[in-house]
């Protein structure tokens, strides 16, 4: 009966989804949604795709582990790049009407530093989207008690989701979103409160989660803690903001006012509500001891469903699968339509100048097709990997590469394409040494890449400049001798 609930809900979905795809008529409005989405389609949209899969299901397990330091990279880190976007970069890109983020680096450094960038954006997102695809099939795989395989699952998922965002790009995406994000935050507020009850009371789950120092956040006051710590921050709070699909929220706005302040909204949503997975798990640690502790010796992320299947009823399990789906389909179609944009606008155009927007349009749906079956292959390839790290990894990428051309472009006059193309080669040459050594146990991958794209940029940048200088003083001196 839970299944056919869930199938039901999938086809209705996607019915609200095919209805929205009616106000496609243009590239842009696939992209885009035509820049006509007011400030709370803006809140709900950054919301709903940032409450993903791994809100659900991976923080509320790695919370269990270690406590808010284990989750300092989200949603501290994911919720504050939202507020960060919001304040410093929504308000300069929105004045540029530009398609896609990588259109920015276009205009800025030229066109090899698109072309790399957009490819840096495009590999990111595969981690985010796996994530949120495995989640689907395990959903599907619990419910169906193992009948339906995890890989059957993720297929299921894919289908469902490619079958509107295929059609209605941002559109859909952009009223699905509104829809989910409703079913998401009440399904999960009323399975809070049930959970909380069946545990004793709220209170009685916040004493066991201070018990266990859960709510500890800083690290231990040692060098290696400290930047380990600093590290997982910054991989989602820098490594989100050079994002497709971040921009394609800031752009889809109908004004300056939703640009800006639907991300900063939306980011402090996000980190108070993704609270409410973390209780839930805390609340089993009560009601269901002995299953919570074999679990999390298995599978972490099995401890929310499982405690929803087993000791709810009926109707909190149809309460929290929707709200679960929601936030994965909300998540997995906006994900699937970014690096498909990208692909197409920042790429695939380079050979097709002079293609119709028509043409172009067609171009963006095959490349969301192809796009979601390496996905779901990437999906099947990598399963056992936590959802979490699935997620993380897939930050670190754009972080290293994409982030400081990014920033120095919007803030520093003096940034040239030069220092551009120091900052990408430097950040992802050191961080992949670190990956292949054990310099990685040492130091963070992620932040040695970030620094040295740093470094590439200033020295890249002001290197020219000072030897220019130089000349000219020297051929001053000569002419007055």
């Amino acid at each position: 009966m839970l299944l056919t609930l869930v199938i039901v809900y999938l086809l209705i979905t996607i019915a609200i989804g095919l209805v929205a795809a009616k106000r496609v008529k243009n590239a842009a409005d696939f992209a885009i949604a035509g820049r006509h989405l007011p400030l709370y389609m803006i809140i709900t949209t950054t919301f709903a795709t940032w409450f993903g899969s791994e809100t659900v299901l991976g923080i509320p397990a790695k919370f269990i582990e270690g406590g808010l330091g284990n989750v300092v990279e989200d949603p501290f880190g994911a919720g504050f790049c939202l507020i960060l976007v919001g304040l410093f970069f929504a308000g300069k890109l929105y004045r540029m009407t530009l398609l896609t983020i990588s259109d920015y680096y276009r205009e800025r450094y030229g066109r090899a530093v698109e072309v790399v960038c957009s490819l840096i954006i495009m590999l990111s997102y595969l981690g985010w989207v796996s994530a949120q695809v495995t989640a689907l099939g395990l959903v599907f795989n619990l419910l169906s008690g193992g009948t339906i395989s995890i890989q059957v699952g993720m297929t299921i998922g894919v289908v469902s989701i490619l079958a509107y965002t295929l059609f209605g790009g941002m559109w859909s995406v952009a009223v699905t979103d509104f829809i989910q994000m409703i079913i998401l935050v009440v399904g999960l507020a009323v399975i809070a409160v049930f959970a909380g009850n069946m545990a004793g009371g709220a209170n009685k789950v916040i004493e066991l989660a201070a018990s266990r120092e859960l709510f500890r956040f800083l690290p231990d006051p040692k060098f290696h803690d400290i930047v380990f710590f600093v590290a997982a921050g910054i991989t989602m709070m820098f490594g989100s903001i050079p994002q497709q699909d971040v921009f394609q929220r800031v752009m889809s706005a109908n004004n300056l006012h939703a640009a800006t302040r639907g991300p900063v909204i939306g980011g402090i949503a996000y980190i108070l509500f993704a609270f409410v997975p973390m209780f839930l798990v805390a609340s089993a640690l009560i009601i269901m001891p002995a299953e919570t502790a074999e679990l999390l010796k298995d599978d972490p992320q099995k401890v929310l469903p499982t405690l929803v299947l087993n000791k709810m009823p009926f109707v909190m399990q149809v309460l929290f699968f929707g709200a679960l789906l929601s936030a994965l389909k909300s998540t997995a179609s906006a994900t699937l339509l970014a690096p498909s944009v990208t692909f197409t606008e920042n790429i695939w155009r380079q050979f097709r100048p002079h293609a119709s927007d028509r043409q172009h349009l067609r171009t963006m749906r095959v490349t969301t097709l192809v796009f979601s079956a390496l996905v779901l292959a990437y999906a099947i390839h990598m399963q056992g990997t936590s959802i979490y790290e699935l997620v993380s990894g897939a930050y670190q990428v754009p972080l290293v590469g994409a982030f400081v051309p990014l920033v120095f472009g919007l803030y520093w006059k003096r940034a040239t394409t030069q220092g551009a193309v120091f900052a990408i080669v430097l950040g992802l040459v050191t961080w992949l040494l670190f990956l292949v050594t054990p310099a990685a146990q040492v130091f963070p991958a992620q932040l040695a890449g970030l620094l040295a794209a740093l470094a590439g940029m200033l020295v890249g940048s002001l290197g020219p400049q000072a030897i220019r200088n130089s000349h000219a003083t020297h051929h001053r001196v000569v002419g007055v001798e």
